[in-house]
């Protein structure tokens, strides 16, 4: 039996390539959509439709379901009356289907469920000793114990640190700002304790918009916040626009500020929000007047031996404000206004409600912003997408408040933006009553029977169906977490040396950027090609690609791995002379689930050939390893 036979024939393994859709950014576009406008450059990204995330969600979960036989043929959906409510989730998501008379998928198995939520909260993979006692473990409350267990296990400080890393875009380096690898470690050591400690997304919202001091410092990490806004070649005005642009979209979702940092929203938003086409530049500029009395200032002299040399010092000035008489920049220009038929050129600080800033100018932004009704929606919303796959509202960068709140009709013309607006609201009032907890919120979802459900569905499947959760959306292992799958399952650990750190790390979920790890170019490009983006105008993607494809296949850090002189794991599955033993610990070392009895036929006729000098057990049993890093299963959380 060859390797091509066990990889095409055997384990009918199906490369992810770029056929299977990737998560992309976009918003709800209602029925009057126009094109994007052409004079809106200082953000260059493409702009796409929350419809397409949903499209594409959609073909990504029939390509996987094509992809992966069904183990369980006989696991029919069901109807919502007979689903478990177990909590707000559930309510709302049951009664929504129900009313509509859509079958919902039956409840995720054991195997399925574990593999998920190990992944979900840790981005690792359970070892096989968990997966078998887990599966024999006959209580009721098995789910909620292994949930309680993973939420508090330094795996899931490691995972959600790398999620916050991506939300804050924390970098060394990005398209023309420079944090520096002192400052981008320090933002990493700060998120990755406020994870441990479980300080609130509120605390970490307040810390970040009101540091002060050396942004090299650990003391002061905060202020990379401010710094990672720098607009070069440019008044400050366009810094103090970027810092608030930057704080709308991570804080609140709405990244139509920067838009409106050039222009007036009416007559270039209205394919992309009701909020935003009728707010004006002027409320905009306003609003980042709160950053206006920031001193942003270089640390002096260029001594390559001192350590602050190249890093950023941020104070607050006791006076200034944005003036609005400027004439070159990355922002058209910016002129005077009339008021009471007098020319006024500086503006003081005015929150999105129409509140003048009280007290020191930042302090008053942050405490206006984790009091703002967008602030719970949008913590809520971001959680719920990165257990869920696609965001209760998309995209989730582009919240437009004119359409999320439950009590208030949208604008003529419009939808609400939320798939389910009630359910959204009640999350974020769940939010603020656990202060921003990021674990209490995952522990809701996850314990919730409507995130439990299986990803297999009997029942017609459309797009629709995407979007009101009635079955459990598979989701694309991150690049990290693939690459930690290999080295866990194979137990060859790594070390990465990471710039800044005199300590190595052994998991690529420890890593503090998408750059790293420097010094170790195989596991960088294997770690690339699975499109983890760069933290700046790259973000994350899902899609598949050849590149990727070869890389599980040909890549040094897999062959390396999959080869029993390197791996204790495979080693000691040679030396069983059980093949049916050997087969079920690969499947659920690998898989986290045993084989189906077609798979477990042809893997044991595969293994039986092997012992010759031809082909030794050794290399059968490193093919089997192989293919199961290949198959497509592998590849997913579902």
């Amino acid at each position: 039996m060859t390797v091509q036979q066990l990889y095409r024939i055997i384990l009918r393994v199906t490369v992810v390539a770029g056929g299977v859709a990737g998560l992309a950014m976009g918003g709800e576009v209602p029925p009057r959509g126009v094109e994007r406008p052409a004079d809106c450059s200082f953000n260059g990204s493409p702009y796409s439709p929350g419809s397409q995330v949903r499209s594409e969600i959609y073909e990504q979960a029939l390509a996987f379901a094509k992809a992966v036989p069904r183990r369980q043929a006989t696991r029919k959906a069901v109807p919502a009356a007979q689903v478990a409510r177990r909590n707000l989730i559930d309510r709302a998501v049951m009664q929504r289907l129900q009313a509509g008379k859509i079958p919902v998928a039956p409840l995720s198995t054991d195997e399925e469920f574990f593999r998920r939520i190990n992944l979900d909260l840790t981005g690792r993979i359970p070892t096989a000793k968990e997966v078998r006692a887990f599966l024999a473990d006959k209580s009721p409350k098995k789910r909620d114990a292994v949930i309680d267990r993973l939420l508090h296990s330094p795996e899931f400080v490691d995972k959600w640190t790398l999620w916050m890393g991506d939300v804050f875009q924390n970098a060394m380096k990005a398209t023309n700002r420079d944090e520096g690898m002192y400052g981008r470690n320090a933002v990493h050591k700060y998120l990755k304790t406020s994870i441990a400690e479980g300080r609130s997304w509120r605390e970490i919202a307040t810390y970040m918009l009101t540091a002060t001091g050396n942004s090299y410092d650990d003391a002061s990490a905060g202020v990379n916040f401010i710094v990672r806004g720098f607009a070069p070649m440019g008044p400050y005005q366009d810094t103090w626009d970027s810092v608030t642009v930057r704080a709308a979209t991570i804080f609140l979702g709405m990244g139509s500020y920067d838009c409106l940092m050039c222009h007036d929203g009416r007559g270039h938003l209205e394919a992309v929000s009701a909020w935003a086409t009728r707010t004006t530049r002027l409320e905009a500029e306003r609003m980042s007047a709160h950053f206006s009395r920031v001193n942003f200032a270089g640390y002096p002299g260029n001594d390559k031996a001192n350590f602050y040399t190249q890093s950023h010092v941020i104070l607050d000035k006791p006076a200034g404000a944005y003036v609005i008489d400027t004439k070159w920049g990355n922002r058209p220009n910016r002129y005077p206004i009339q008021v009471d038929g007098k020319e006024v050129k500086e503006l003081t600080p005015v929150y999105r409600d129409g509140t003048p800033a009280q007290g020191e100018w930042r302090a008053s932004f942050a405490n206006k912003i984790v009091e703002d009704p967008m602030f719970a929606r949008n913590f809520a919303n971001r959680v719920w997408k990165a257990m869920f796959t696609v965001g209760l509202a998309e995209p989730v960068d582009n919240l437009d408040p004119d359409r999320l709140d439950p009590a208030v009709k949208p604008p003529a013309g419009w939808t609400y933006q939320a798939s389910h607006p009630q359910l959204l609201e009640d999350l974020a009032q769940l939010a603020r009553k656990n202060d921003f907890s990021l674990r209490e919120m995952l522990r809701v979802i996850a314990e919730s029977t409507t995130y439990q459900l299986s990803s297999e569905y009997s029942a017609p499947w459309d797009a629709a169906k995407a979007r009101l959760y009635a079955r459990h959306l598979p989701r694309r292992l991150e690049a990290e977490e693939v690459l930690d799958a290999v080295v866990k399952a194979t137990d060859v650990l790594p070390e990465y040396y990471v710039g800044g750190w005199t300590d190595k790390v052994n998991w690529a979920m420890q890593l503090p950027e998408p750059t790293e790890p420097q010094k170790d170019g195989r596991a960088r490009e294997f770690l690339d090609s699975f499109d983890r983006g760069n933290r700046d105008m790259i973000p994350r993607g899902t899609s598949g690609s050849v590149m990727m494809s070869l890389q599980l296949m040909n890549s040094p850090v897999i062959i390396n791995r999959v080869n029993s002189r390197t791996s204790p794991y495979l080693a000691e599955q040679v030396k069983n002379p059980e093949d049916a033993a050997v087969v079920e610990d690969l499947f659920v070392t690998f898989l986290s689930r045993r084989p189906s009895e077609y798979e477990k036929m042809v893997a044991l006729k595969a293994l039986s050939k092997s012992g010759t000098k031809a082909y030794p057990r050794a290399a059968a049993v490193e093919d089997l390893a192989w293919a199961l890093i290949n198959k497509t299963d592998f590849l997913f959380s579902y």
